[in-house]
Order: C-alpha cells, then sequence, then structure tokens
C-alpha cells in the first residue's frame, strides 16, 4: 500500500526537519555530502535510516551488512512502536544535551542514541525468541559503541544517554520513560544470583555520570542521583540520592530532574 506510506511520510515532521537538517549541511560542508545522503536523504522514512545506519555500524566478517539490514527492516515493519521510540530519544536528546543543536547529530554522530537503538532492536529479536541473533546484536553494540546492554532488559521512551561510554545494564533491568543518564552508569546485580537480580529505574529520574545502582531496588520516579554515587537501597520518588553507599541527601529540586539535567546537589538538598 505505497500510497497510506507516502502520506504518513509525509506528515512525519521529525523526519521532515532532519531531511531540511540534512540538505543544509551538505551545503555547508560538501565533503559531507556521501554521508549525508546514504546515511539520511537517500532514505524515505526515519525507519529506513535508521536500519541503514544499524547495519553499517555493527557489520562485521561475521555478519554482512545486508543480514543485517533485512533484520532492522523486519524489525522497524514489524513494531511500529521501534520507531516511534526512536523519535521520542531523539527529541529527548535534542531537548536535554546542549551540545545538541540539530536533530541529525544523534543518528549520525552520538553514540549513546545509536547504541539505544540497536538495544531496541535487539529487544525485539530477544521478544521474537531470536535469542542467539539478540545476544550477537548486543555483542557487536558493546564492541562498536562501548554500551552493553542486555537484549531482555526493559527500557522506556524518551531516553537520553549522554556520551554513553562503558554503560552496562543487566538482564532483568527495568528502565521508565523520559530517564536520563550519563556516561560509565551501571544497573548492576550484586552477586550470582539467577532471578530478578537488577535495578527498577522509575520516569523521569537523573542517573549522573559513575553512578553504580545495584541490586533488585526501585528508584522512584523523577529522582536524581548523584555523579559518582553507589546506590543499594531503594529510593522514594522525587528524592536526591548521593554518596558511597547513597543516602538521602534532598529533594530533587525540580519536577522533572532528568529533563532539567540539574546536576548541583544545592538545589533541593
Amino acid at each position: 500500500m505505497p500510497g497510506p506510506k507516502a502520506k504518513i511520510a509525509s506528515l512525519d515532521p521529525v523526519w521532515s526537519r532532519i531531511c531540511d537538517e540534512g540538505r543544509e549541511a551538505v551545503r555547508n560542508e560538501p565533503l559531507l555530502g556521501a554521508l549525508i545522503h546514504a546515511g539520511l536523504l537517500h532514505h524515505p522514512t526515519m525507519e529506513g535510516a535508521l536500519a541503514y545506519r544499524f547495519s553499517l555500524k555493527l557489520a562485521s566478517g561475521e555478519m554482512s551488512e545486508q543480514i543485517l539490514r533485512e533484520i532492522a527492516d523486519e524489525a522497524y515493519r514489524k513494531s511500529p512502536e521501534l520507531g516511534n521510540a526512536a523519535r521520542a530519544d531523539l527529541v529527548a536528546v535534542y531537548d536535554r544535551d546542549p551540545a545538541c543543536h540539530r536533530l541529525l547529530q544523534p543518528i549520525l554522530f552520538f553514540k549513546g542514541y545509536q547504541a539505544l537503538q540497536s538495544y531496541r532492536v535487539a529487544h525485539w529479536l530477544w521478544n521474537e525468541g531470536r535469542k542467539d541473533m539478540s545476544y550477537f546484536i548486543q555483542m557487536r553494540t558493546s564492541e562498536t559503541f562501548g554500551v552493553d546492554i542486555h537484549p531482555a532488559a526493559k527500557i522506556g521512551q524518551g531516553v537520553m544517554i549522554d556520551h554513553a561510554h562503558s554503560i552496562v545494564i543487566g538482564e532483568t533491568a527495568v528502565v521508565g520513560d523520559n530517564v536520563s543518564m550519563l556516561h560509565s552508569v551501571t544497573l548492576g546485580g550484586t552477586g550470582k544470583e539467577e532471578e530478578d537480580r537488577h535495578p527498577k529505574i522509575g520516569n523521569g529520574v537523573l542517573i549522573g555520570a559513575g553512578a553504580k545502582v545495584l541490586g533488585n531496588i526501585k528508584v522512584g520516579d523523577n529522582s536524581r542521583i548523584a555523579a559518582g554515587s553507589v546506590v543499594l537501597e531503594d529510593i522514594p520518588c522525587c528524592k536526591t540520592v548521593a554518596g558511597v553507599p547513597a543516602r538521602i541527601v534532598g529533594d530533587a529540586g525540580c519536577d522533572q530532574p532528568a529533563t532539567e539535567m540539574d546536576q548541583l546537589l544545592g538545589k533541593g538538598g
């Protein structure tokens, strides 16, 4: 049904803006013309561009770009929520990261965004029962981007992973909507237990750089975890925690810490 699809694509404001930015970028830097055309302007939809980027970055001598492209195209075709999540994540990065000035930047240049979209394809494979392929995607995502997210982990929409180096998210971890985390964050276990053993992060949580959240604990909605903290116990909603081990040092300081990105403990603490 090419008619409806074309109409939907024409009404996609996020993708339309990305294409406008891409054309402007080519005018400003012609040497990037081939990259931008291949990565963005050649594709009629954002999903197509994401599938291309996924296959290009994760291909190796063990798995061809063509096979990975077919996997990603199937995922986006069968699960429209993947495209919705990708748009929500993109807008989150644009809104919260002061280094992001255009929507095209995360798709082309930001490894946190690209790694998160790779995880989403791996998670789709996991849910389809294709666990070995999902493990392969996890491995290549870790090797390529330095971000290790187990494909069984559950991650909501509107998530920003800033800088993203050395992010680790375990198998039974759950991350809510509109969460922001910085580099070197670990959502891990505390031992060799095999059941539900990883953190549950609520909506709107801000996790500072280097923070470690360990065990099957709950972090309440709209809370803040200070950089370098080690969290071993539940955190109530709308609180700020800091330290090793982390302790409550005050309120969150604002209604939406993940959106405000204010990491100064003086606020609310």
